[in-house]
């Protein structure tokens, strides 16, 4: 059908800004006056500052009453003691519903996040992050995209101590040592006047805790004292010192090593650990090669020497919490520490950290424990949320596991899961212009029953770009799946995908990209559409092939956007970064972690346009569309197509539909997904993953024959569903559509 303007009388479009009108829930006739969320309350502003603080006074080692005193007071589970007693007895804590996950209603209140990455971002002259980030002309520029929430990322002390002093944080803040926060990123005055621009916008801030791990901060330091509950917080046993033979001896300068498996199976053999996990993850080769490392001889407060082996699912400086130890230590610092973020600094979510690695239990001899999937983890993390919720908060989980995981724990658990499902999907449908992988995936979650509404779909956010494919490569391992025309298993599929995403966006393809460990890529969006393009050297990008790598991004957020849940982008994305030559970022890529290249530092408001890094001193990166203010002023930037992706998505709300279908297609590089929206409307997304125009049918039986076919960015009637529940479209190299299928009028009506 020719394309034909509608006129008003013809009421296709329906404009959807305000929330459909529905039955009410059991939430809403049992809890009318509930709170939208809890305030600040500045319960705790006194808790830090006025305080008796111990003088550092003498040598820093256990037989030292003032060194432990000191230690007490810095440590994150003395404060959630307190922080806990702020909240209790009030009736504001049983005024909102919190036993099951709202997905849609965190949606309400937040559908578009951006994610920060405080060490990454060039603030405000004279401002910190927290201040810059609480800068309304950032909040206006955010509200022109479309941008509701900002998840600020981690911002509290993070590192370890030495002594009486502090050490670096060896992942990116996210090994926390301190309810307080970390004086770089700025104060709680300011975070608390960040929470508030946002809400004067129709936005808020989202914090993040970390369930799994800390950092070697004072709360691990008295652990290894045996002071009070302190030990009670880690999985770590004491090694009897008839046995310290079994331990390696710890190189000079360092305060613990990692095991090597062979030590493992001899303390697992002994009684001491469960030896072996189900993974070693950032597995590095005389680095780490084990979870398991054992401490130097610590004096203890009662004067006795011991020496420790503690379980870290990640790095060696990032011990695992304990939730099941009799004391609740680890329990009670985690709560502690999330309800000063909510009722303190004024949050309205969080970000669950690491949280599907919170249990170990040893399983038959010779096989590994049991650590993914347990039933503990999923227990702990329906208390977190549960918790979460209760003072009017949500939360969002970045879980990276199967989906069997995703499904049990957004029963109970977090609100909203991250999509991990599909993210290395979308990738490498751009990199091999083929979505059968993605539509395998897509229709497997929706098969087992995770729907798109409860998922954060992301651009890039602070980490590596993630194939390890989990679903497929562990539970699913032995089960077949059909791919490319024949019968595959799961574990085969993994490594297909794997291979096929590592030659194509890293090594002499693109070498600006890295692999990271087993984890994935180091990269940012713009590198892998580059390497998609076949770009070898960054410096040789042209403006052609800048105007392609925009309209890939566009068609990547497309993807993300005009299907149900949360949409995430960050930075680097608004941007367009490319990634850090190795050279500028040489000390921190010493320990292996190449996710630094893709870290660069930018400015999204041209606030220091002659900066040449970040405030934490990292470097910037080449930006390939410029700040926010020029690219709002110009209707062909990135940042402009992305404002009318997200009006549509708003428009017509998307972000709450209900998927029916990812349907097959008639074009290897096309993806179609088929919606609900509120009464009898369809949205269907139309998307071609590759850089050549191409012609084909979307066929569906969701779609009402008889029905027009409107682009939902022109209000133009562009076809119309046939017999056979299908419509013919052209699409342009990685162009997308949003399409709305009404259906058709009743010619028996009046």
């Amino acid at each position: 059908m020719a394309e034909e303007a509608v006129t008003p009388d013809d009421e296709v479009v329906q404009p959807r800004d305000e929330a459909p009108t529905s039955e009410i829930t059991y939430d809403e006739q049992f809890y009318p006056a509930r709170p939208q969320r809890l305030r600040p309350r500045a319960r705790l502003r006194d808790l830090y500052a006025l305080r008796p603080r111990t003088p550092r006074n003498g040598k820093p080692s256990g037989d030292n009453p003032a060194y432990v005193a000191w230690l007490r007071e810095e440590s994150m589970l003395g404060d959630a003691t307190a922080i806990a007693g702020q909240f209790s007895g009030l009736g504001s804590m049983w005024q909102n519903p919190y036993a099951h996950p709202d997905p849609r209603a965190a949606i309400d209140k937040a559908s578009v996040w951006f994610t920060a990455y405080p060490i990454s971002l060039i603030t405000a002259p004279g401002r910190s992050f927290l201040g810059t980030l609480g800068d309304d002309d950032l909040w206006r520029a955010f509200e022109k995209i479309g941008i509701k929430a900002v998840h600020t990322g981690p911002v509290k002390r993070a590192g370890g101590l030495t002594g009486w002093d502090a050490t670096p944080t060896v992942d990116g803040h996210f090994d926390r040592i301190s309810t307080q926060l970390d004086e770089q990123f700025g104060t709680e005055e300011e975070f608390r006047t960040l929470c508030e621009v946002a809400a004067s916008h129709g936005g808020t801030v989202i914090d993040d805790i970390v369930p799994g791990h800390t950092g070697k901060g004072a709360d691990f330091r008295l652990a290894e004292m045996k002071v009070d509950d302190y030990p009670g917080v880690y999985h770590m046993v004491e090694i009897a010192p008839e046995d310290w033979h079994l331990l390696p001896r710890v190189p000079r300068g360092r305060d613990s090593i990692n095991l090597d498996a062979e030590t493992e199976d001899q303390l697992a053999k002994a009684g001491y650990i469960i030896g072996q996990m189900q993974r070693v993850i950032f597995y590095d080769p005389g680095i780490k090669d084990t979870n398991w490392s054992a401490t130097d001889v610590v004096l203890g407060a009662d004067g006795v020497e011991r020496r420790w082996v503690y379980l870290h699912y990640f790095k060696e400086g990032q011990p695992s919490i304990n939730w099941l130890d009799p004391t609740f230590a680890g329990m009670r610092l985690v709560i502690g520490d999330a309800l000063h973020s909510l009722g303190d600094l004024g949050t309205g979510a969080l970000r669950l950290d690491a949280n599907g690695f919170l249990a170990v239990e040893k399983t038959t001899e010779g096989a590994p424990a049991w650590s993914e999937g347990h039933p503990l983890s999923e227990a702990a993390n329906q208390f977190i949320a549960s918790m979460v919720r209760k003072v009017g908060g949500f939360t969002f989980q970045e879980l990276n596991l199967t989906i069997d995981d995703i499904k049990a724990t957004s029963e109970r658990g977090a609100d909203l899961s991250y999509d991990f499902v599909n993210r290395p999907a979308y990738h490498h449908a751009l990199a091999t212009a083929d979505t059968e992988f993605l539509r395998l995936t897509m229709n497997l979650a929706l098969k087992m029953g995770v729907a798109p509404v409860g998922l954060v779909h992301a651009l890039q956010n602070h980490d590596e770009m993630t194939y390890e494919l989990v679903h497929f490569a562990t539970l699913h391992a032995e089960d077949a799946f059909a791919f490319r025309g024949g019968e595959v298993s799961g574990a085969e599929l993994a490594v297909t995908v794997r291979q096929e995403l590592t030659d194509r966006l890293a090594g002499d393809a693109a070498p600006y990209n890295a692999t990271f460990t087993t984890n994935g890529i180091a990269s940012t969006l713009a590198t892998i559409i580059a390497a998609t393009l076949g770009v070898t050297e960054l410096d040789e990008i042209t403006p052609a092939e800048i105007a392609t790598i925009k309209r890939a991004h566009l068609l990547l957020a497309a993807f993300n956007a005009w299907q149900p849940g949360v949409f995430a982008l960050s930075g680097w994305d608004l941007c367009g970064l490319l990634t850090l030559p190795r050279k500028q970022v040489e000390p921190l890529l010493a320990t292996g972690d190449t996710r630094w290249i893709h870290r660069a530092a930018y400015d999204l408001m041209d606030y220091q346009p002659h900066a040449l890094q970040s405030g934490s001193q990292m470097p910037r990166g080449v930006s390939l569309y410029g700040g926010l203010p020029a690219q709002l002023e110009d209707p062909d930037s990135f940042a402009s197509g992305l404002a009318a992706i997200l009006r549509v998505r708003k428009r017509y709300r998307i972000d709450v539909a209900e998927q029916l279908d990812v349907p097959q297609v008639s074009q290897r590089a096309m993806l179609v997904m088929v919606h609900a929206l509120e009464g009898d409307a369809r949205q269907v997304t139309v998307l071609n993953f590759s850089d050549e125009p191409i012609a084909g049918n979307v066929l569906s039986e969701h779609l009402i024959p008889g029905a027009p076919v409107i682009d939902m960015m022109t209000d133009k009637i562009i076809g119309e569903v046939d017999d056979l529940h299908s419509f013919p479209v052209v699409l342009d190299p990685y162009q997308g559509l949003s399409l709305l299928i009404n259906p058709p009028a009743d010619p028996a009506g009046p």
